[in-house]
């Protein structure tokens, strides 16, 4: 007999290969869980040293918390709020900062200063409601805890099919991250465009884009995405043949 921590692991290893046969993403979806302070998250933190720290004393492990999305595909880690420190506005978004401290930032003030966004812009984020001891992330496959928020890179079509799906999903701006808190605060499916600066700490390709879906009803929005992607094809197959009577004329 299966132990529950097996069948556990077997369903989300279903559920995730049902999300990438419908959605293609570019990489693994990454689970993305959230754990009180004092609570032993189920993975070790992430290896590395902190970066040698700017003239204000800000560093952390990685550039900004969205290079986490990026290992997250591929490895199982545990981060903790030094971690993402290097970001100020991730570190808000994600509940490790109260607005104020992230607004006494130095790289809060230099995106202020610089026009790229403005205060009632940062004041309006989601942002996580209570401040985590740790943020564990991994491939959605391999998840040792339920995810609190699923978070994929997807193209174009795959957007077509998440909006087709949830008409009233929400198609965020800069910056990036706070469409995690998006999908655990408001159990909203939610999609991002992408920003500057994680665009520039990420490396993601111009033509990825990000979404998110609650962990607590992957399911149900899978079973959705499938009953449309397959709608779309019936579409497309019909469209398909219909351009054929434009063949000599430039159609398809």
């Amino acid at each position: 007999m299966n132990s529950p921590d097996a069948a556990s692991g077997t369903r989300w290893r279903s559920l995730n290969d049902r999300l990438v046969a419908v959605l293609k993403p570019f990489a693994a979806p990454v689970a993305i869980s959230f754990h009180a302070p004092g609570e032993d998250p189920p993975a070790a933190r992430i290896e590395g040293e902190d970066a040698e720290a700017n003239e204000h004393g800000r560093t952390g492990r990685v550039p900004a918390g969205c290079v986490f999305w990026i290992r997250g595909a591929s490895d199982t880690f545990a981060t903790v709020a030094a971690d993402h420190a290097n970001c100020s506005v991730g570190c808000y978004t994600h509940g490790f900062l109260s607005l104020e401290e992230a607004a006494a930032r130095d790289d809060v003030e230099a995106v202020l200063a610089a026009g790229w966004v403005d205060e009632q812009a940062v004041m309006s984020l989601p942002h996580v409601a209570e401040r985590p001891g740790a943020v564990v992330y991994g491939p959605l496959a391999e998840s040792p805890a339920p995810p609190d928020v699923v978070l994929l890179r997807i193209n174009g079509l795959s957007l077509m099919t998440l909006k087709d799906a949830f008409p009233d999903m929400p198609i965020e701006g800069k910056p990036q991250c706070h469409v995690v808190a998006m999908a655990k605060e408001q159990g909203a499916v939610a999609a991002s465009v992408g920003c500057a600066l994680s665009r520039a700490r990420t490396g993601m390709r111009s033509e990825e884009m990000t979404c998110v879906i609650p962990g607590a009803s992957l399911a149900e929005v899978i079973e959705k995405l499938e009953a449309t992607a397959a709608l779309d094809r019936a579409m497309a197959r019909y469209a398909s043949a219909d351009a054929k009577r434009f063949a000599g004329n430039g159609g398809a």
